[in-house]
């Protein structure tokens, strides 16, 4: 009997601990999320928020994973673009009489991933 090889559909890529708030984050992944491939690509290209860079690299990562496994770049859609919310540094902001006010600088993990249709 032949052995049935099933060629993968679906790759991701991550990037962890990224030096930005995830409601931040979250604003430039929900331009992307069920788009094609290149078309997300010119829609990070042209946005001017800070995230807009690290969600192009993870995005271009993701579908040079495919490229990897031969995946027709021309067909690659996001299917899932996720953003979590990462460890956070506390710091302190000194302020009048003694006082002390934190401050929480977030991080936050990007996920991506793309499938083939």
């Amino acid at each position: 009997m032949a052995e049935q090889t099933e060629k993968r559909s679906e790759w991701r890529a991550t990037f962890r601990f990224a030096r930005i708030s995830p409601r931040k984050a979250r604003l430039v992944m929900a331009l992307i999320r069920g788009r094609s491939c290149p078309e997300a690509l010119d829609i990070l290209r042209f946005n001017h928020r800070r995230a807009s860079g690290m969600v192009a690299s993870v995005l271009r990562s993701a579908i040079n994973n495919a490229e990897q496994d031969e995946a027709n770049v021309a067909r690659l859609q996001v299917t899932e673009a996720r953003v979590d919310g990462g460890p956070y540094y506390r710091r302190w902001q000194p302020k009048d009489r003694g006082r002390a006010h934190p401050i929480a600088k977030r991080t936050s993990h990007l996920v991506v991933r793309v499938a083939e249709k």
